[in-house]
């Protein structure tokens, strides 16, 4: 089967290489070193798509030959976007307004690939949470998981327990929109096997 480029995640991110390895895709981890604040009068979707390609081209630079994969998640509660909480007191309050309500999370993701091409795009997940008391959020921040994580949770960890429900992709609230992924890598001449990428246009091998 032909080979493909070197895979480089653009991102710092173990939840997006956790995800790539359960893939079982072999990557290289090359974070990127861009500024991550927003523009005037930019969109939480504007700002998550445009981060993610600003992080795959300042990494292609360093990887010309490689497939870069970067990607970036905003929290949005009404108009509010809602960041990484600066101490474990705004975690809480991030915590107390998201409780009992329904917010976005919108990942942007984009790959760059070898033939200079970039593609990229947004998807955008709604997340419920339970109603919850101040006890129970406090113990949750003294856990330290809320800390490095927009919204001030990581529904992958033990932050799933504030979660009502969802609507659309899980994937999308850990950082790395599996859809989304496959449809750029398809939009720019490769797909996902199983393990590994394959060209598009390469046909299984017939069974014997």
């Amino acid at each position: 089967m032909t080979g493909h480029p070197p895979l480089v995640l653009a991102s710092a991110s173990p939840r997006r290489a956790e995800i790539l390895t359960r893939l079982g895709l072999t990557f290289q981890v090359v974070p990127s070193h861009i500024r991550e604040g927003g523009l005037e009068g930019e969109g939480p979707e504007e700002h998550a798509r445009r981060l993610a390609e600003e992080k795959v081209l300042e990494v292609r630079d360093r990887e010309p030959e490689a497939l870069v994969l970067g990607g970036d998640t905003v929290v949005v509660l009404g108009e509010d976007r809602l960041g990484k909480p600066a101490d474990s007191e705004e975690a809480v309050a991030t915590l107390l307004r998201l409780a009992g309500r329904t917010h976005r999370v919108m990942s942007g993701l984009a790959l760059g690939f070898p033939d200079g091409s970039l593609r990229a795009g947004v998807a955008v997940t709604r997340v419920t949470f339970r109603p919850l008391d101040e006890i129970l959020v406090r113990r949750y921040v003294a856990t330290g998981e809320p800390m490095d994580k927009a919204g001030a949770y990581g529904i992958q960890g033990l932050g799933s327990a504030l979660v009502a429900r969802i609507q659309g992709d899980y994937h999308t609230v850990v950082g790395l929109p599996l859809p989304l992924f496959l449809d750029l890598l398809e939009e720019g001449g490769w797909r996902y096997e199983f393990g590994t990428l394959v060209p598009r246009e390469t046909k299984p091998e017939p069974q014997e």
